[in-house]
């Protein structure tokens, strides 16, 4: 039987890093699944080959993203549930999100499938590059139903404080996306069809794996097939917390498909070079992240026990560890962002304008390893909607019009429009402190509620 972490109790420090590592290598070969389609496809394609798969795959990140928001429902509700003792629910919250994500992965790979080709005209996807890039998210969009089992299985095992399961099953996928990839595009020649093809491939053996696993090993709390229900309240909860998430989630990502067309406007060279950067991103960024959902999972545990204090020494702990990290990214994307974009085209137009592009994260390094780890500590207070409003307003109030902007300005630079990036986050951080403010001092108010009652009774 699989064993529920206990988050509550003891140590915070060592056990978080020891819950976020694994999360960061999971992230890490998730990640190498379009960035491999990438690099492999740079080495023996050209650049309308790079553009097709980096158009294609910005997309579908859009969609992995919105799941990906959506399964922290199920990751938060877990949580609290367990920090509350009531372990007899979390059968139901699995059951509910299983029948969420099953009508979603029909409607979603409908959608992608029939609508391709309008995506990628949507997207302003270079005429060298229209048909490649149609057959990309066609074939991936087929595919949908792998990468929303992936992400609830991984959802599920986040809100039992086990991250070394979904690292398992991730890592095996990627060694078969690898190899897909260098069958179908190295030796076949599919080019942007090909890589589609390798990452279907390695999403499904994921997701097969992960399957087995929970059979064998079990889950520590009854369910079976009648679980898989719309359980009216426990549907409702996991809604709630994962809704704004995802919608978060879906418009964030749609402000860097903005910033996506208006590379493509800018022709092959510079939709190649934003390709290429935004992977590299994905990489640089892993770090945050990993600790956005180590830090939901942790404090999910401690509001439900109503620590609150231990959750905002989560927090603090987490924000110390991000911004060493992302100190040193910054130092190696700002000033050697060449040498990796280096790593994902052979040609020197791509790769001076994926650096030039690339050294605006490398300011929002800084930032993000604030904002990632606020936004993680607020999610896993269930303060979802906020999480949304400042996403929000940072993608369409600051992002978007700035990269615009930018990309209008004399003489026009990839970095200019990424400039747009950070000052969106900087933005978010004030949010984000604010709110953290206010909501103190709410949990300050409940807390000698509670003593209160507890008084009375004594």
């Amino acid at each position: 039987m699989n064993k529920v972490s206990n988050f509550t109790e003891g140590k915070i420090f060592s056990p978080l890093l020891k819950f976020v590592i694994p999360i960061l290598m999971a992230l890490f070969l998730q990640t190498m699944y379009g960035a491999v389609d990438l690099l492999i496809v740079g080495q023996f394609g050209n650049a309308a080959d790079v553009s097709a798969v980096s158009t294609g795959s910005q997309v579908m990140m859009g969609v992995t993203s919105m799941i990906t928001g959506l399964t922290m429902g199920i990751t938060i509700l877990i949580g609290q549930k367990l920090g509350e003792g009531k372990r007899k629910d979390a059968g139901n919250v699995v059951g509910s999100g299983i029948s969420i994500f099953a009508v979603m992965a029909v409607i979603i790979t409908i959608l992608v499938v029939t609508f391709s080709s309008s995506i990628a005209t949507f997207m302003h996807a270079p005429t060298e590059a229209f048909n490649s890039t149609v057959s990309y998210i066609r074939i991936c969009g087929a595919g949908t139903i792998f990468v929303i089992s992936y992400n609830v299985i991984g959802g599920v095992f986040r809100g039992l404080g086990d991250s070394k399961t979904p690292l398992i099953t991730v890592g095996i996928a990627c060694v078969v996306n690898i190899i897909g990839d260098l069958v179908f595009v190295g030796i076949f020649k599919m080019a942007a069809t090909g890589a589609a093809f390798a990452t279907v491939l390695a999403q499904s053996t994921s997701v097969i794996l992960s399957i087995i696993l929970i059979k064998r090993r079990g889950l520590p709390f009854d369910f079976s097939l009648k679980s898989i229900n719309f359980h009216k309240n426990i549907t409702a909860q996991i809604i709630k917390y994962g809704a704004p998430i995802a919608l978060q989630d879906v418009l964030v990502n749609l402000s860097f498909l903005v910033i996506m067309i208006i590379g493509n406007s800018m022709g092959v060279v510079a939709s190649a070079g934003i390709g290429v950067a935004e992977k590299l991103v994905g990489f640089i960024m892993l770090i945050p992240m990993a600790f956005a959902q180590g830090v939901s999972a942790f404090v999910a545990q401690n509001y439900g026990a109503k620590k609150y204090d231990r959750s905002k020494k989560v927090l603090m702990y987490s924000l110390l560890a991000s911004l060493t990290c992302g100190v040193v990214m910054f130092y190696i994307t700002f000033f050697h962002g060449n040498l990796l974009s280096g790593l994902f085209s052979k040609d020197e137009a791509v790769i001076l304008a994926s650096w030039d592009y690339m050294k605006a994260y490398g300011i929002d390094c800084l930032l993000t390893a604030i904002m990632f780890s606020m936004v993680g500590y607020f999610n896993g207070c269930g303060r979802t909607t906020f999480v949304m409003i400042q996403g929000i307003i940072g993608a369409f109030c600051v992002r978007i019009p700035m990269s615009f902007v930018m990309s209008k300005l004399e003489p026009v630079s990839l970095f200019k429009v990424g400039l747009a990036t950070p000052m969106s986050t900087f933005v978010q951080i004030i949010l984000c402190v604010s709110f953290f403010v206010y909501f103190s001092k709410q949990l300050s108010k409940e807390d000698v509620c509670l003593d209160i009652r507890e008084e009375v009774q004594i």
